[in-house]
């Protein structure tokens, strides 16, 4: 966690940029009966019974300190899947000397993927594009990719969408637009913050933590 935290409070470097990477899955769902066409006045209506279309992954990258969005919606969630996004990520910083990624201990999020999928020259150059930091197990909250997924959840993915095209097209137009916006994120839990307010966990493991408690 502090490994994660003290990655987040570094000044921004565009050799060195810092992103938040994870995963999402989206299932498909359609109506079984039309609903209400809107009216002034109400909201939209529509019926109770629908069906499942299977589902999809939606694969997001976003740089918290400029706002940088990167976002792709396949069909599976694979080493595949997994390696054509982080080429796309490698692509979209030509210049970096090194893309610092936080992301969690997914059984695909590793280099590994790169190997089973690229040959063994072009799975290395990937690679060593890469620092990778990854979250403790059960800290999702920690990386800032799922203060994006709600945010998109909010304005587009409550809704029934029924094609994986269709969920492609708003998807991918609303990280558009977010990403045009600048929409940053302003992280505010440092170290120290964390050794007071989780000093229980601290002191557990350490009882010399105890000195952390009230700072």
């Amino acid at each position: 966690m502090e490994k994660v935290l003290a990655l987040y409070s570094l000044a921004y470097d565009a050799k060195y940029p810092v992103l938040c990477f994870d995963e999402r899955p989206c299932f498909l769902i359609g109506d079984l009966i039309e609903p209400l066409s809107m009216q002034s006045g109400s909201v939209r209506k529509e019926h109770y019974q629908y069906e499942k279309n299977g589902s999809c992954s939606l694969l997001l990258a976003i740089e918290p300190k400029t706002g940088k969005r990167i976002a792709e919606v396949y069909e599976r969630r694979t080493m595949q899947e997994y390696t054509l996004f982080m080429k796309k990520v490698a692509d979209a910083f030509p210049e970096a000397v090194k893309i610092r990624l936080v992301q969690d201990n997914l059984n695909t999020h590793n280099t590994g993927s790169f190997y089973a999928c690229l040959d063994a020259e072009e799975a290395f150059a990937l690679s060593e594009r890469f620092e990778f930091f990854y979250t403790p197990k059960s800290a999702s909250w920690l990386n800032m990719a799922e203060i994006e997924f709600s945010a998109l959840a909010k304005q587009c993915l409550h809704r029934r969408i029924p094609t994986l095209e269709k969920l492609r097209t708003e998807v991918l137009a609303l990280v558009k637009e977010r990403a045009e916006k600048q929409l940053k994120i302003d992280w505010q839990f440092s170290i120290q913050g964390a050794r007071t307010k989780l000093n229980k966990s601290y002191s557990k493991v350490n009882s010399g933590n105890l000195k952390f408690e009230n700072t």
